[in-house]
């Protein structure tokens, strides 16, 4: 990822096509170590292609890409939709109460630090 990063960077400063010695720059600069071997596999696949182009065929892949996060949500939409068949599911949720731990107090010791 810090590759795709240094690179990406690279390309907003103006360099259109980033070698080696420009991400290595890059990365350097942060104290981020290179692996060589997975630089120069970057370097081979992204070469001659426009980067706006590679951008929108990965955020076309990613669509299909399934997120996590939304998960109550998805299953609400739809039971909402049959007449509220996750709904219980839903009310149990909010049913669950935190359990928060009491503060010690000074009044325990037996003296405050103002007396």
């Amino acid at each position: 990822m810090k590759l795709i990063a240094a690179y990406l960077l690279a390309a907003l400063g103006g360099n259109a096509s980033p070698s080696a010695e420009d991400l290595k720059k890059i990365l350097g600069s942060v104290g981020a170590e290179v692996d060589d071997d997975r630089m120069q596999l970057l370097l081979s696949e992204v070469k001659g292609k426009d980067l706006t182009e590679l951008i929108a065929c990965g955020r076309e892949k990613l669509a299909s890409v399934p997120s996590g996060g939304g998960g109550a949500v998805a299953f609400a939409a739809p039971g909402a939709a049959a007449g509220g068949g996750a709904a219980p599911a839903a009310a149990e949720a909010k049913k669950e109460e935190k359990v928060e731990e009491k503060e010690e107090s000074d009044d325990d010791m037996g003296f405050s630090l103002f007396d």
